[in-house]
């Protein structure tokens, strides 16, 4: 595609330089230029992400065919100058890839907790229902059950996403299903997406760090359900929907923000998707869907009420395609689980190892919660924070470990380029805040902490290893090193075995 073709895209621009080059793709950091590539200089966000105008040099010597700039940079390039380089990158990606989300019946889902098992809930729901299905999230990307190799962990920039959304289309998915972030809705990743179904799970504190207050954090989670448009359509194939958890204050802000149609869901306000009778086991739980669209019996294989929330919204979703009820239960009885959420770690050993995601305050109070909820012996956790980020929830999660435990270690969760020491000292104020006298110690390596607590464990013990879930690295000064808890849990029980 020529670079006049993209400029022509753009209301307000100043092109210099030969507009008939040719264009293969995107870039937005110069570790991935290709040549021939558009170099997009965004400018920064003070702790997120650097100033990309210093780079364009080095861009253009490592093969970019031109530059998107903010600013005169001063070389000698094809060059489009634009007042907001954002907004043109996901102009001009939309359009490159063949605006893909159009072709698509697009669901976004945000909320703080529970977007990645709502997701692969809705995915089971619709290629049950005999939809070829691709979704995009925090695992990665998922076409038609299959995962598919790519970058892309969670809300990427939108040339990575706009590609993302055609290999969908190309593989011949007829849903989309993508975990919409925050941050993402801030950055504008999303902007050109053409979403049919919004979702939303829940809001708890979380990315204060880049909001700055839970207002802004709110408000950065209602973009996705404004931008569902404010035109109604005859065509049943565009109506647009947002569904909200009734049970979630902010669903009354959300609410307003939206003109699309309103499917509430929930367990103790009154919905148009409610659980009712809902009894909770070691195993799963089960409950009485009472919807809109009928009633049935649910019987999930996942643990805990928030599986609960989680499943009411897959449902809901499915019930606004015309999934029968008993369809979509059906669905949710065969599946076992995410990676990463709640996820079993079973060697034969006599106690329980579970690894969930749960990396803000509610997701672990949740995580903890429901293993009180079942557990026979002492529940052990480990978990960690993480580094160059929100500080404010540290001793808060101290705090809540220590009132729903019985043993706490405390260890890293990607520190970055932070201290990890000074990480569990914010964690350990929590700890000591929480005066119920528990049992605590701090250990930075996560291999060891991991180790120490399995030793701890005894016959019908919990060990709950918190933080990380499906993740499968650690971040440290600068530099990734391999760590998957569920693998370091099977080498500690390992060990455990050998020396016994």
């Amino acid at each position: 595609m020529k670079l006049k073709e993209l400029a022509q895209l753009l209301t307000v621009v100043r092109t210099d330089g030969d507009m008939d080059v040719e264009i293969t793709g995107f870039s937005m950091h110069t570790r991935t230029v290709q040549p021939g590539n558009l170099f997009v200089c965004v400018p920064g966000i003070d702790g997120f992400q650097e100033d990309r105008h210093p780079f364009a040099a080095e861009a253009l010597r490592l093969g970019a065919a031109g530059l998107v700039v903010e600013r005169d940079t001063g070389l000698d390039a094809p060059t489009l100058t634009v007042r907001d380089a954002r907004q043109a990158m996901a102009l001009m990606a939309c359009h490159f890839y063949g605006y893909p989300s159009a072709a698509l019946k697009l669901i976004g889902i945000t909320g703080t907790n529970g977007k990645t098992t709502t997701a692969h809930m809705l995915e089971a729901i619709l290629e049950h229902a005999g939809n070829r299905t691709g979704v995009m999230g925090n695992i990665g990307l998922k076409i038609g059950g299959e995962l598919v190799e790519t970058d892309l962990i969670n809300t990427k920039e939108p040339h990575k996403l706009q590609a993302s959304l055609r290999q969908m289309k190309e593989r011949g998915a007829e849903f989309g299903v993508m975990e919409v972030t925050s941050l993402g809705l801030d950055m504008g990743r999303v902007w050109g997406c053409e979403f049919r179904t919004a979702v939303f799970t829940n809001l708890t504190p979380d990315h204060l760090d880049f909001h700055g207050t839970m207002e802004r954090y709110l408000h950065a989670k209602g973009r996705l359900f404004s931008r569902l448009g404010n035109g109604f359509s005859p065509d049943v194939a565009k109506r647009k929907f947002a569904v909200l958890n009734a049970d979630d204050p902010a669903t009354t802000y959300l609410s307003r923000e939206t003109a699309a149609q309103i499917v509430t869901y929930g367990i103790e306000r009154e919905a148009d998707v409610m659980a009712k009778a809902v009894r909770l086991t070691p195993g799963g739980a089960e409950f009485e869907l009472v919807s809109f669209a009928g009633n049935a019996l649910v019987k999930l294989r996942m643990v805990g009420l928030f599986n609960v929330y989680n499943a009411l919204a897959a449902i809901a979703c499915a019930l606004l395609e015309q999934i029968p009820p008993a369809l979509a239960c059906e669905a949710l009885e065969r599946l076992n689980g995410v990676p990463g959420r709640m996820e079993i770690v079973d060697e034969g050993q006599p106690f329980l190892v579970l690894v969930d995601y749960a990396h803000t305050p509610d997701g672990l109070e949740n995580a903890l919660a429901t293993v009180r909820g079942f557990a026979q012996g002492r529940i052990i956790t480990v978990f960690g924070c993480g580094g160059d980020r929100d500080r404010a929830k540290r001793p808060t999660m101290g705090r809540l470990a220590a009132l729903h435990s019985d043993r706490v270690i405390v260890t890293s969760d990607n520190p970055r380029r932070e201290d990890p020491a000074a990480i569990m000292a914010d964690v350990e104020r929590g700890l000591q805040e929480a005066g119920n006298g528990i049992e605590y110690e701090l250990i930075a390596d996560r291999r060891q902490a991991i180790r120490s607590a399995v030793a701890l464990a005894a016959p019908g013990d919990t060990v709950l290893i918190a933080g990380k879930g499906h993740e499968t690295y650690q971040l440290v000064q600068g530099q990734t090193f391999s760590m998957d808890d569920r693998e370091e849990a099977r080498k500690a029980i390992s060990i455990l075995r050998h020396d016994i």
